[in-house]
């Protein structure tokens, strides 16, 4: 038999690598202007990424439009659309037509000139701000608690007990036509001695309690003052030219108001525009510190305020719809968001993370609301529902039906006797007494009622039915005398028992 033919599974012979290596081709200049091309992409990629370009989407489409653009493009995200703007306007930039800022350049300008880089500057030091205060406010808050915990149960429940008794007994104490149109929200003042209403006719009226006479108006507004809030602890007789409210409207602004003045003593403007935001401001809330303020926007953003400079100092893009509440913690700490994409979150402004997301709703949210006690706030939606979370064991730890239609507002009692307010609990011949701070809540609702709730186990206390449309806004005074509500109705009323006396 013939042997198989050998197959060679060695090297090539010398000369067929010779003819090899001769075959090759030899780099060329071609090769060098490929190379030359793509870096010169890399470089222009490098230089679009440095052009300094909106992080709202809104103002990406409105500079695309302004720019001739087409503002959507088929499969686009906000990512690829800040993509294409910046692509945009690079071009524009290299044919001559605009001049624009590279984010690299901005450290570089005069310093009455930064924008970006100095907003970034300003927030630091907020957060180092808001650490610092939020620190010692938790210390003296652990310390009343500390000491609260060594009082005896009975007299807790004695207590508790009362309050209901008392809180049974409230009936409607004055009722007033505040509008020609629908009232929006309602706010105690610090001190108890004021109410404040606003209306989707843009008024802003302050009255006295109980009596509901009007004392003041103010002018400027636009259409819907939804967002309201009061300074903490400032008191309008004690400095009566100083800054004693901040209110939002429709259009987008925020004023800042002494309570002796027809006229905004300021407005707040974003860094980007001539308005506060681009879309209704819906809430407002201080920072317990009275320096800080927070902002909700059905524009989908909430933003952060220094109101002794009147800086914006961030806006937070979290939600995919309308952002319509927000609320600060009792230690200012912790800020809570909620709005049409029925999901809360709870911020921690030091360091700008989310850490809890409230996620059991499936309607708007419209109403949060923190405890005194810092760790508890409360959510309230178009499901009806009012939900309990606690930070500390992160988790919804209950859920209240609490209307039919709807809940509108919400507030906890603050009182004055709280961890907030005191350092250590008050005292008697028998201890430390139990504090009344905390243990009532009170609900608006779109089926007209009002209600007030035991924190303690979270049952309806009383129903207050009064007001013949949806209650858009409730609160209850820091000296626990009264409650005040509005309506869809246009009256604002105040209950309270008929003796007048606290909670």
């Amino acid at each position: 038999m013939a042997s198989p033919p050998q197959t060679s599974v060695g090297p090539p012979p010398v000369s067929t690598l010779e003819t090899l290596i001769i075959d090759m081709p030899i780099a060329t200049t071609v090769n060098t202007e490929a190379q030359e091309a793509l870096y010169a992409q890399f470089e222009r990629k490098r230089a679009e990424a440095a052009i300094n370009v909106p992080t709202d989407d809104k103002r990406v489409r409105a500079r695309l439009r302004s720019l001739g653009h087409p503002i959507i493009l088929f499969g686009e995200d906000k990512a690829l659309r800040r993509d294409r703007l910046r692509s945009v306007l690079f071009g524009l930039q290299e044919a001559g037509e605009i001049e624009d800022v590279p984010m690299k350049d901005v450290e570089k300008k005069e310093p009455e000139q930064e924008t970006s880089y100095h907003a970034g500057e300003r927030l630091l030091e907020a957060r180092k701000d808001i650490t610092r205060y939020s620190i010692s406010r938790a210390q003296k808050r652990h310390e009343y608690q500390t000491a609260e915990s060594k009082i005896e149960p009975r007299r807790q429940i004695e207590l508790r007990k009362e309050i209901v008794d008392h809180v049974r007994s409230i009936d409607l104490w004055a009722s007033q036509q505040a509008s020609e149109r629908s009232l929006v929200t309602v706010r105690f003042s610090p001190d108890s001695k004021l109410v404040t209403t606003g209306s989707w006719g843009g008024d802003l009226k302050v009255f006295e309690v109980p009596s509901l006479n009007q004392t003041h108006r103010f002018r400027g507004n636009g259409e819907v003052v939804s967002g309201l809030s009061w300074v903490p602890d400032v008191t309008a007789l004690d400095n009566p030219t100083g800054l004693h409210l901040a209110s939002g409207d429709g259009n987008g602004n925020i004023f800042l108001w002494t309570s002796t003045s027809e006229d905004p003593i300021a407005e707040l403007h974003s860094e980007e525009g001539p308005k506060a935001h681009d879309g209704r401001v819906a809430h407002l809330d201080f920072h317990p510190s009275g320096r800080y303020l927070a902002s909700a926007s059905h524009d989908t953003t909430w933003r952060l305020w220094d109101v002794t400079t009147q800086k914006e100092l961030l806006i937070q893009e979290c939600h995919s719809d309308a952002c319509h509440t927000v609320s600060w913690n009792a230690d200012g700490s912790l800020l809570a968001s909620g709005g049409y994409d029925t999901i809360g979150r709870i911020f921690d402004i030091r360091s700008g993370k989310i850490i809890m997301y409230l996620d059991s709703h499936i309607d708007h949210m419209y109403a949060l609301e923190w405890g005194p006690d810092g760790h508890r706030v409360l959510s309230g939606s178009a499901d009806g529902y009012v939900k309990v979370w606690d930070v500390r064991a992160v988790k919804e730890v209950a859920s209240i039906g609490a209307h039919s239609n709807g809940v509108g507002d919400i507030r906890w009692f603050k009182g004055t006797d709280g961890p907030c307010v005191a350092d250590l609990p008050t005292s008697d011949e028998d201890g430390f007494v139990p504090k009344k701070s905390g243990t009532l809540f009170v609900t608006g609702g779109m089926d007209s009622n009002i209600g007030i709730w035991s924190a303690d186990d979270w049952r309806a206390v009383t129903m207050l039915r009064a007001h013949h449309r949806t209650v858009t806004g409730v609160d209850m005074s820091n000296d626990g005398r009264w409650i005040a509500s509005c309506s869809m109705d246009k009256t604002v009323k105040v209950w309270g028992r008929e003796d007048g006396e606290p909670f």
